[in-house]
């Protein structure tokens, strides 16, 4: 168990930047802070625009597109260490808790909440007078 918390905390440690960096930029994407309106009542930011650019494209602005660069493979990698300590997190919450109950409560509320928030865009998607 001991290995299983030191690798959490280094991948964790390794990450932390980059989903740093996913979390910021996708929160003002939310909002469409990245793009300028049309009518110009809104000018975007050129910093928020360029780097909400590395995060919808996968790469930085001016570079060829859809090429494996060290920037793609870094960001498979933050993905698949999230995955990873996302899992060993759920593992640690089972093994270190007095109260596993809580932890199953919350792993259930927090899959609710994924579930409707899906389900939220596939009916925005479709719009509500139209059935799956």
């Amino acid at each position: 168990m001991k290995s299983l918390r030191s690798l959490h905390l280094f991948l964790g440690c390794l990450f932390a930047p980059m989903l740093i960096f996913f979390a910021v930029t996708g929160s003002w994407q939310l909002f469409n802070w990245h793009e300028s309106k049309k009518d110009k009542t809104y000018i975007a930011p050129p910093a928020l625009a360029a780097l909400s650019f590395i995060h919808k494209d996968a790469h930085v602005p001016g570079t060829p597109g859809r090429q494996p660069t060290p920037l793609r493979y870094f960001m498979l990698a933050t993905a698949i260490g999230l995955i990873t300590t996302t899992i060993i997190g759920i593992i640690m919450a089972y093994r270190f808790s007095n109260r596993p109950l809580v932890a199953t409560i919350l792993s259930a509320r927090g899959n609710r909440a994924a579930g409707i928030a899906a389900l939220d865009l596939s009916v925005e998607r479709r719009g509500p007078m139209h059935p799956p």
